[in-house]
């Protein structure tokens, strides 16, 4: 994978496995590059997470996580990481690159609590929150198939090493081991610099207050609690928030479970939140037919639950919603005026957009809400499953029908910038316009790809093969461009944001589409 360090640390890794390449190709040198994740054990010195939870809860002082505490580790015991090292030596092949990492994910949260519980504790009472590190990535789970096919396992489980590693330093003293860890055991360590206060534990407790304190200056900023975290556009609001220096949280409950998402509110005191969570089925809406159950308890039960306990606590809610819920009509045919905000739904052919049409019509009961209706959603991401272009093209035949789509490179800032203005009520959220699927791949080939060709077939023929019927309409695009003027419209926006810059990268869809040569 290519490497996009997030910080200076990472940057200075990345660099010295370029030089050890380098040196490895001019100078024909044999070399071997490990990349691992979080190793903990016995012996580690507490500026790390796990020892330091530890030292602090067996004293029964605050554990600080930074941020929410939701950002996901994979953990591995040192052992296993010995091991690991010892195969890669002996078996691994020359001038490769072996990941070694954990089989499973573990949030922070999870780890404080589960250190908690092995000492009779009750996190809830401990835990606290303090403001996030600089640079601090969501997530960076690694693929280590190669180093499992030099025959290499993990041995020790999570539970085991962790019981272990809590009885080491239970035994070895804070003072008597390891000297004074003033500087090691806040919330943000000082990178071993080691102040000669002479009780360790009464200067945590300090600095635990002024994190506190520091939270408490940053009162009026707008805080944002993100649901739909490993999506599409949950990552995407993410990344674009961080890049806007916004602070933000990602929710870690099931939206149908109510005492979960008052949990995450409670934790997070989010100002707005953007709801990116629901199902839309995989690979596509068909999934939902004969999913009937999941599909109401995520996109009626709880995007409701959400938005009535936002309500109650006055919170501004922003749902990324669909629009559709129609079709072509006699009223509204192709080329004529699109289906407004204020028209009823007229499709609901499939379970999903049944369900999506009924719970909008619920929605309009609360004034904290920003309903935003997205359809065929595009990025400039052309290998990414989800992406409308690289569903098409990958397709057998099309259908070549002109619909309303949205390019999320240009309007999910917007999404932003509504929930900044608290914007509320019902918003066709796709481009100025519509696109025919033919007009879509027709760019495709002409900025990307000039050998694909692909085939048509009528609507009646693909009715034959889905589970359920598609919707396909134009939305009218009035009230998006009076809040947003400066929105393109369709094809300009997939110029600009998908085609051009896939054009000078050379990206092209992959998957095996059809037509490619």
């Amino acid at each position: 994978s290519l490497l996009e360090p997030t910080n200076p640390y990472s940057a200075t890794k990345a660099g010295a496995e370029m030089l050890v390449m380098a040196y490895g190709r001019s100078y024909d040198l044999p070399y071997l590059i490990t990349r691992g994740n979080n190793v903990y054990g016995p012996h580690q010195f507490p500026e790390k997470a796990i020892p330091k939870f530890i030292m602090l809860a067996k004293r029964g002082l605050q554990i600080p996580l930074h941020g929410d505490g939701m950002a996901t580790r994979s953990y591995m015991h040192v052992a296993d990481v010995a091991s690991a090292f010892d195969i890669i030596l002996h078996h691994g092949e020359d001038r490769s690159v072996y990941n070694i990492g954990a089989q499973e994910e573990r949030t922070v949260r999870s780890v404080a609590e589960d250190i908690c519980s092995e000492l009779k504790l009750n996190a809830d009472d401990i835990v606290t929150y303090v403001k996030d590190r600089q640079f601090n990535d969501r997530r960076y789970f690694i693929d280590c198939s190669k180093l499992l096919a030099l025959g290499w396992k993990q041995e020790k489980s999570w539970e085991d090493g962790l019981r272990e590693t809590i009885a080491w330093y239970e035994k070895n003293g804070e003072n008597d081991y390891w000297g004074n860890l003033s500087a090691a055991l806040v919330a943000h360590p000082t990178g071993g610099h080691v102040t000669a206060s002479p009780n360790v534990f009464e200067e945590i407790a300090g600095s635990t207050a002024e994190g506190k304190a520091d939270d408490a200056a940053e009162a009026n900023r707008p805080v944002f609690l993100i649901y739909g975290r490993t999506g599409w556009i949950g990552g995407m609001l993410g990344r674009l928030l961080e890049e806007q220096g916004h602070k933000y949280y990602y929710g870690a409950a099931r939206l149908y479970d109510r005492k979960a998402v008052e949990d995450d509110i409670a934790r997070c005191k989010p100002t707005h939140i953007l709801n990116a969570a629901g199902i839309t089925g995989r690979p596509n809406v068909d999934w939902c037919e004969s999913h009937k159950k999941e599909t109401v308890q995520t996109n009626v039960t709880g995007i409701l639950t959400l938005v009535d306990l936002a309500d109650k606590n006055g919170i501004h809610v922003t749902n990324f919603a669909t629009g559709c819920i129609y079709s072509y009509d006699e009223k509204h045919p192709i080329g004529g005026p699109g289906f407004t905000e204020d028209d009823a739904p007229n499709f609901g052919g499939s379970f999903y957009s049944h369900t999506k049409g009924m719970v909008e019509d619920l929605l309009k009961n609360y004034d904290n809400l920003l309903q935003l209706r997205l359809r065929m959603p595009i990025d400039h991401r052309l290998d990414n499953p989800r992406n409308f272009i690289f569903k098409i093209a990958n397709y057998d035949c099309v259908v070549d029908v002109p619909n309303s789509m949205t390019v999320l490179d240009e309007l999910v800032p917007y999404a932003i910038d509504g929930a900044l203005r608290k914007l509320t009520g019902i918003y066709n959220f796709t481009n100025p316009g519509a696109i025919s699927h033919n007009e879509v791949l027709q760019l495709y080939k002409d900025y990307c790809s000039p050998n694909y060709t692909w085939k048509n077939f009528s609507l009646e023929e693909q009715d034959k093969i889905l589970a359920a019927p598609r919707s396909n309409n134009e939305l009218c695009d009035k009230k998006i461009k009076s809040a947003w003027p400066q929105i393109l419209n369709i094809k300009d926006s997939l110029i600009k944001y998908v085609f051009e810059p896939n054009k000078q990268s050379g990206g092209k869809v992959r998957g095996g589409a059809k037509g490619e040569c």
